[in-house]
């Protein structure tokens, strides 16, 4: 499972979604949440529900609404049975959340005949107060879920925050503290960390600095908003052809030598740099084995 460009479309626009489907993004986020009004919610599941039954060329998540809104349970009960390939669950406040959507699902995929546990989960993990303090708590022991990742902008509202950044366009701390921590969790839970979306739309350059900073930290991949952005998310996450050769040349420094340190150009070199580069031939589709930090998020 790919989830290196997850592209956000709006779950009551099917002209967004056949526009999206030629996007080239590893996964399309059929939204049931922000980017629907009210009124449209009912529509939207029907159209979602509709693209799901129809051939995918690509992977396809659903963000249901917040689980403490009248409309999630609809959602997942109008979806489920499409088997998509996940949920997204926003506005989480910690782990109790994902056990509880891990019921529902349960009950759900028991309904419509899938297999128990199929469907994995990603959960917005920062977008209110409370969740900054329960981001530490998602568990490794949750075989559903897939991934963490962060938002900004639902986090400023909630706080009463004017703005996410100063005035050169560089996050203010709490949100800086929020991406950081969204990283720390993953690697605890041993998912993915996806970093949220880039906002400027016309800001090709901004986007790839983000990327490149973003693979640089330890996410895997990114959210996008609009089809345009991803081709510069699947560029900026692609490890360049000097590192993949670096890798493989770690990887090999340490089959040559089967114990916890090996030599490579004059350098004393150890688990933590084997872990590191194996995780980039993952990434790159090198065929090597991702480490074990990340098998729970089944990647590829």
């Amino acid at each position: 499972m790919n989830m290196r460009a997850m592209l956000f479309v709006p779950g009551d626009s099917e002209r967004k979604l056949a526009r999206a489907l030629d996007s080239g993004a590893d996964a399309l986020i059929l939204d049931l949440e922000d980017s629907v009004a009210p009124e449209n919610k009912a529509r939207a599941r029907a159209i979602v529900r509709t693209a799901l039954d129809a051939p995918r060329t690509c992977g396809a998540w659903v963000r249901i609404n917040a689980l403490d809104t009248g409309d999630a349970l609809a959602d997942l009960a109008a979806v489920v049975g499409g088997r998509p390939d996940g949920v997204v669950l926003p506005k989480a406040c910690g782990d109790a959340d994902v056990h509880r959507l891990d019921h529902y699902l349960s009950a759900l995929e028991a309904r419509e005949a899938l297999p128990s546990g199929s469907l994995r989960v990603l959960v917005v993990a920062t977008e209110t107060g409370p969740s900054m303090f329960g981001i530490g708590t998602y568990s490794p022991a949750t075989p559903r879920l897939a991934g963490l990742t962060w938002g900004a902008e639902d986090l400023a509202a909630d706080v009463g925050a004017t703005s996410n950044a100063d005035e050169a366009g560089v996050l203010t701390p709490l949100y800086q503290l929020a991406r950081s921590l969204c990283l720390a969790a993953s690697a605890a839970a041993g998912v993915a960390a996806i970093d949220t979306a880039f906002m400027g739309l016309d800001d090709e350059a901004g986007l790839m600095r983000t990327c490149r900073e973003a693979r640089r930290d330890g996410f895997l991949g990114k959210l996008a908003i609009h089809p345009a952005q991803v081709p510069v998310i699947l560029e900026g996450f692609r490890p360049t052809a000097a590192e993949i050769e670096h890798a493989r040349r770690v990887v090999a420094a340490f089959a040559a030598e089967p114990t916890g340190v090996a030599r490579l150009d004059g350098k004393m070199i150890d688990i933590p740099h084997l872990k590191q580069a194996r995780r980039l031939l993952a990434m790159s589709g090198d065929g090597q084995l991702a480490p074990p930090l990340f098998l729970n998020a089944g990647l590829s």
